[in-house]
């Protein structure tokens, strides 16, 4: 289980950022920053992975309640145009400056940092490891399924409800039947093969 010694190495305020959706073929990334006071941390935080979608919704809930937490989101044209990996330091670079506080360190998961003017240090698997970062990859994994769940209801057929834009057979089979939505990555090989021959009879 992550815990809060990782906080206590650095001077307060203490940030630590996840993302989610660096993966799916539709939808936007979703970074979350996450300052926890350390008076009022939520029972049961871990990596949003280890976690059912009920716990994740109740402990996000919780977080939001008590943490000073900053979302930012990086849209479908913006991975296009410059990629999914600078479109995840984006969204992070976004989440910290909602924030509405100058954290005195970042924890980022992964290993790299943006390049943005505050202090940092990247920790593989944070999310596993520190608090902070399980709290910001708890509210990043249900912000974005939520937005993957309302956009199920326009764009039906998909099966975001569930696969989330993940590459599921359901997904895949969709998008060679249906074709590309505004939301799908034409970056993302799966839906530019998807999207060529569409191109081409048009």
């Amino acid at each position: 289980m992550p815990d809060y010694s990782h906080e206590r190495l650095h001077p307060g305020p203490v940030a630590g950022v996840d993302e989610a959706g660096r993966g799916p073929l539709a939808g936007p990334v979703v970074a979350a920053a996450v300052v926890l006071d350390p008076d009022c941390i939520p029972d049961g935080i871990d990596d949003s992975k280890a976690l059912t979608a009920l716990r994740r919704e109740r402990l996000s809930a919780e977080i939001l309640a008590c943490a000073k937490v900053g979302i930012g989101i990086a849209s479908v044209e913006e991975i296009d145009q410059i990629n999914i990996f600078w479109a995840t330091m984006l969204a992070m670079h976004r989440a910290v400056d909602a924030l509405g506080v100058a954290p005195g360190m970042v924890l980022v998961d992964g290993n790299r940092c943006p390049d943005w003017p505050h202090p940092s240090r990247a920790l593989v698997g944070g999310d596993a490891l520190c608090l902070s970062i399980a709290a910001a990859s708890i509210v990043a994994k249900h912000h974005r399924d939520t937005i993957m769940i309302e956009a199920d209801a326009r764009h039906p057929g998909y099966g975001w409800a569930s696969n989330k834009g993940y590459s599921a057979k359901a997904h895949l089979e969709a998008l060679k039947s249906l074709g590309p939505t505004p939301l799908h990555r034409r970056s993302f090989a799966p839906v530019a093969q998807a999207w060529l021959p569409l191109e081409t009879a048009g």
